[in-house]
């Protein structure tokens, strides 16, 4: 990203992780607003059930684990992992309480977009401005950013707030965030506050689509779209210092984002 999250924060933009505590019987975790899974924890014939809701238009993997003090009796044991289709629920694990203890579960529930099984293409990408002249700030391997799996593999475009930003390839949209308003370097209160669109490709690649313009996605979750059709504004929220497009295609390998190499037409990537 151009001047923006430093590389060893960078899952707290672009991996969307959500925790929460989970007390049996209370309603459903909360979502944060970049949350991508909710735990939702059920009483059924003596036993609570551990569930894990999709919020996305894809699918995602998740990991739920024990948070604090002693083993949780759990069917699986924890930590427990799974993948939960796109918009749907998986159920995770049954809990146990032992006797004299009371029915709450401090649990973590952690989620990453994309399946594991996502095979990638040899795909030539559209550029996702329709300007011919835009610059690049920073290419593959950027020295400033773009060191870390997920962004080795980024483009970022030096654009003005409100520039149409375009599908470079036709897919679902999985995921929108475009309530953010500012910028600014205290990572605290800007690492979560980027708007985002990810698009789910055919293969289970997912191009990223971020900093966008508060309300700039002209696209909802779940959407078809097609490469060129315009999907957004490009802004300068979140952690950044100036306004730019970033761009990059990412894979889930095991609970991590990774970013891949691409081709881009008309583009040529600096070193």
């Amino acid at each position: 990203m151009r001047r923006s999250t430093p590389p060893s924060r960078r899952a707290a933009l672009l991996l969307m992780l959500v925790s929460a505590i989970a007390l049996a019987g209370d309603e459903p975790a909360s979502r944060e607003p970049d949350a991508i899974a909710r735990l939702r924890i059920e009483p059924a014939d003596g036993e609570y059930l551990a569930w894990a809701d999709n919020t996305l238009a894809g699918p995602i993997e998740v990991m739920l684990r024990a948070t604090a003090g002693s083993p949780l009796p759990s069917d699986p044991p924890l930590p427990a992992r799974a993948s939960v289709p796109a918009a749907s629920s998986v159920l995770l694990a049954r809990l146990r309480t032992t006797s004299g203890r009371s029915a709450n579960f401090p649990l973590s529930l952690s989620g990453v977009p994309g399946s594991s099984n996502a095979r990638p293409r040899d795909i030539e990408y559209q550029s996702p401005l329709r300007q011919a002249d835009t610059r690049i700030d920073q290419g593959f391997e950027g020295s400033f950013s773009h060191v870390d799996a997920e962004n080795r593999y980024a483009l970022d475009f030096a654009v003005e707030p409100g520039t149409p930003v375009s599908a470079a390839r036709a897919g679902t949209v999985m995921q929108v965030e475009d309530g953010f308003r500012a910028s600014g370097l205290a990572y605290g209160e800007y690492a979560k506050r980027a708007n985002i669109i990810r698009i789910l490709h055919d293969d289970g690649t997912m191009a990223l689509y971020a900093h966008l313009a508060h309300g700039g996605a002209l696209v909802r979750q779940g959407q078809q779209v097609q490469a060129g059709q315009q999907i957004g504004l490009s802004g300068n929220t979140g952690y950044s210092t100036a306004p730019h497009l970033h761009f990059v295609v990412q894979v889930n390998r095991g609970m991590h984002l990774v970013s891949i190499p691409f081709r881009m037409r008309g583009v040529v990537v600096p070193p």
